[in-house]
C-alpha cells in the first residue's frame, strides 16, 4: 500500500529515485544523528542537546520540527509530577536502524585513535556492537565502559538499545572503548576479546 504522502520539505532533490526521497528526508546534516539519540529511547530536548555536541539549539530545533513533519518524531508531554516534554522516535523512524548499523559498519574502519576534538558518548558504541554480538549472546546485554553505561537487546524479533543500566540484565559485558572499536570494526570478535583479557562477559553476574 502507498505511504500517506507527507507535508512537502523545504528542499528536495526533485528526482524520482528511492535514494533520493530517502535523502530528502534524512539527508540534512544532524538528522541521522538525531534518530542515533532517540533509538535510545525518548529524549527531552536538553537531554539531545547535551549528546550532540556541536549543534546549536536553532538547528536542534529546525531538524526536530523538521522531523516531526516527515513523521520520523512525535513529541509528549511526560505524566505528572514531571513537567516535561519528549521527544521518541515512530515506527517509521525507528525503522532506520538497519540504515545506521549500514553506515556504522562502513564507518568503523575510520575511527583509529579518538582525536582531541572528539566527543565520546558511551551510547555511540551500541549500534556498532550490535553486530558484533548479534548470533553470539541473545536476550537483554548491559555493557559498561569506563565512559558510562547501556544496554542492547538481541533476540528472534530483532535488536534494539537504550542509554543506562538495564533493569534485569542477562549478561553483563565489561570492556572499553579501544576493543568496542576493534569488534564494530572486525578486528577482533567478542571471544578473542575475552581470551586476550579485554573484554568479560558474565552471564550471571545480577546488576549492581
Amino acid at each position: 500500500m502507498p505511504r500517506q504522502s507527507r507535508q512537502p520539505r523545504r528542499r528536495s532533490y526533485d528526482q524520482y529515485c528511492a535514494a533520493a526521497r530517502a535523502l530528502d528526508v534524512v539527508g540534512d546534516r544532524w538528522t541521522l544523528l538525531i534518530v542515533r539519540e532517540l533509538l535510545a529511547g525518548p529524549r527531552r530536548y536538553t537531554d539531545l542537546h547535551a549528546d550532540l555536541p556541536g549543534v546549536s539549539t536553532d538547528m536542534l530545533a529546525g531538524r526536530l520540527r523538521d522531523m516531526e513533519g516527515a513523521e520520523l518524531v512525535t513529541r509528549r508531554r511526560l505524566p505528572p509530577p514531571v513537567s516535561a516534554y519528549v521527544y521518541e522516535l515512530t515506527p517509521r523512524g525507528r525503522e532506520l536502524l538497519p540504515v545506521l548499523r549500514a553506515l556504522a559498519e562502513w564507518g568503523a574502519p575510520d575511527l583509529d585513535e579518538p582525536r582531541p576534538t572528539d566527543a565520546v558518548r558511551a551510547h555511540w558504541f551500541a549500534i556498532p556492537l550490535l553486530g558484533a554480538l548479534e548470533g553470539v549472546v541473545t536476550g537483554v546485554v548491559q555493557v559498561n565502559l569506563d565512559e558510562g553505561v547501556f544496554h542492547l537487546r538481541i533476540g528472534a524479533d530483532g535488536v534494539s538499545y537504550a542509554d543506562g543500566p538495564a533493569e534485569a540484565p542477562d549478561a553483563h559485558l565489561w570492556t572499553d572503548t579501544a576493543t568496542c572499536r576493534a569488534l564494530a570494526s572486525g578486528e577482533s570478535t567478542l571471544a578473542e576479546a575475552v581470551a586476550a583479557g579485554r573484554a568479560r562477559l558474565d552471564e550471571s553476574v545480577p546488576a549492581g
